[in-house]
């Protein structure tokens, strides 16, 4: 097990990765912003209009509709799940561009397969 002191280093590192990438990374009204977070039991993923500040679709292992159909969300396939809900989510509300905000994290596994399944699904990013 990781001691206190290593978890808050390693989660600065990645605070800094996130400011980093968000330089660079803006929602638009015409491409909003989908942005990934996970934790060790559960995934999130929301799509942003950063122009108004607002949460535009949302989806994310803690919620009820999807927690009877998902055994667990840390794992890769409660992800493809979630970013197949999501997707579904977004073209219903009429987006299908966005631009892709790995939140810090390393692109693989969890968010690779979140991410492979909202393109599979009809995102475009």
């Amino acid at each position: 097990m990781a001691s206190k002191s290593s978890t808050i280093r390693k989660n600065g590192r990645r605070t800094r990765r996130k400011y980093t990438i968000r330089k660079g990374v803006y929602g638009t009204e015409a491409r909003p912003r989908l942005t990934v977070y996970r934790t060790a039991k559960h995934i999130y993923a929301q799509i942003i209009n950063d122009s108004d500040g607002k949460t535009l679709v949302s989806s994310s292992s803690m919620a009820k509709d999807v927690r009877a159909n998902l055994k667990s969300g840390g794992n890769a396939d409660g992800a493809k799940f979630i970013g197949g809900d999501l997707a579904e989510k977004a073209l219903a509300a009429g987006i299908t561009d966005v631009v892709f905000d790995r939140n810090g994290f390393r692109y693989h596994g969890r968010l690779q397969a979140l991410a492979d399944a909202a393109r599979e699904k009809g995102l475009k990013f």
